[in-house]
């Protein structure tokens, strides 16, 4: 299995001091104070606002980001990330109507650019993985926000997601 790697710098353009992380952290505030750049050399990874995988959260893949705050629009604040695992299973997520996973239900088996279109809904409330790694978007064809689900997780939304 290959192994993630990913690098903070401090500073833009790899700069200042840096911290190398190839594993999920809960807690990263004590190894650099901003974060102003990104390497990721191997792997995905989710990386967080917020200590314990909060706050809004971001999507890296294998690449450089020279400047966070102008190529994603991020701040120079990140506290927590999250190794992203390769997988070649099946994909399984149940999507809820209501909150409690509750009322009529829906199952994504694969990808789909538009949730609300595919199933005839206005909205969901709640979700629930049983296999594979998923990106949720808040708008239709990938764009906006996005949260990273992994099997077993389960979610609630105040308006729900697309």
């Amino acid at each position: 299995m290959t192994m993630g790697k990913i690098i903070f710098y401090e500073d833009r353009n790899f700069q200042g001091r840096f911290h190398e992380c190839s594993s999920d952290c809960a807690d990263l505030h004590s190894y650099f104070n901003r974060c102003n750049s990104i390497r990721v050399e191997s792997g995905c990874f989710m990386i967080y606002e917020r200590p314990n995988y909060m706050g809004h959260q971001y999507f890296l893949r294998r690449g450089e980001y020279s400047d966070c705050q102008r190529m994603m629009g991020m701040s120079d604040c990140v506290r927590s990330c999250r190794m992203i695992p390769m997988y070649r299973g099946n994909y399984r997520m149940r999507l809820y109507e209501r909150s409690d996973m509750g009322g009529q239900m829906m199952e994504l088996m694969d990808d789909c650019p538009n949730v609300m279109d595919r199933f005839h809904m206005s909205d969901f409330h709640s979700c629930n993985v049983m296999d594979g790694h998923w990106l949720m978007y808040e708008q239709p064809n990938y764009r906006g926000r996005h949260y990273y689900l992994r099997p077993g997780s389960t979610a609630a939304t105040a308006t729900g997601a697309a």
